[in-house]
């Protein structure tokens, strides 16, 4: 089986085809758990270096398409770097573009549009605390109104200060946003974010007058257990090693 190490090859940049591996990884599982919207939506990772170059999906691909190779490099600009075949999201290149230059932290940014991704961001409440999922994901979680489709780069400094320094977001009537240090970290807090929706939706079928909450105090302490910092390090540690050992058994062909 071949290893990030083994595959990289001498004309990218130090780092840059380990970055292109992972977020291929990203863009196969996105598929694998079925959060994909045919060729929309988009997941991005900043390549190593200062030059604040990014990664990001050939626009006239299927995600379950994606490789290492295929990814399309653009500046902060949205210019590509070098030769490429392939088109590029507009909306996708302004919400990416707005976060990356703003957070040196935000070696990763991805985007959903999943069926129960976009129903929460509908609901006014937001994301509620009932679940130990949403209670790991909403203390981190900032929220964006919808301006229509994020074409216009006016947006990019509104979305750059409603996001702050959190490292998730509901666009209002839109999606999901997550933001990691590394492409495993933002992965697994999109999977957190997405669960919540997913388990919000369904238990709202009850009736929101009946549902149980948490003892005063528990919210804060689920909070404090699932910190940004700790909750990444397990994500590119143990859960993203265990991802790409699973998209090996199935399909290693994103590692092309």
């Amino acid at each position: 089986m071949a290893t990030l190490a083994s595959v990289a090859t001498p004309h990218y940049a130090p780092g840059e085809w380990e970055a292109r591996v992972d977020l291929a990884a990203a863009y196969r599982l996105v598929a694998l758990y079925g959060w994909d919207d045919l060729i929309f939506t988009h997941l991005s990772a900043r390549v190593p270096g200062p030059e604040h170059h990014f990664l990001i999906n050939p626009y006239d691909m299927m995600f379950e398409e994606i490789t290492a190779s295929s990814l399309v490099k653009i500046d902060v600009e949205g210019n590509p770097i070098g030769e490429t075949t392939h088109p590029v999201n507009p909306a996708g290149f302004t919400i990416h573009s707005a976060i990356h230059m703003a957070r040196e932290d935000a070696a990763a940014v991805m985007h959903l549009h999943t069926p129960h991704g976009q129903a929460v961001s509908a609901m006014e409440f937001g994301l509620l605390p009932h679940t130990q999922t949403a209670m790991i994901a909403s203390h981190d979680v900032a929220y964006h109104d919808y301006e229509g489709i994020a074409t216009d780069l006016e947006e990019r400094e509104r979305l750059v200060a409603d996001i702050g320094d959190r490292n998730a977001m509901i666009l209002r009537n839109h999606g999901t946003l997550a933001v990691g240090e590394s492409v495993g970290a933002c992965f697994v807090r999109l999977y957190f974010l997405e669960r919540a929706c997913e388990a919000q939706v369904m238990m709202l079928s009850a009736g929101r007058e009946n549902l149980n909450r948490v003892h005063q105090g528990v919210e804060e302490k689920v909070a404090h257990q699932s910190n940004p910092k700790g909750m990444g390090m397990l994500a590119q540690k143990l859960a993203w090693p265990a991802l790409l050992r699973k998209l090996d058994r199935i399909d290693p062909s994103y590692r092309n």
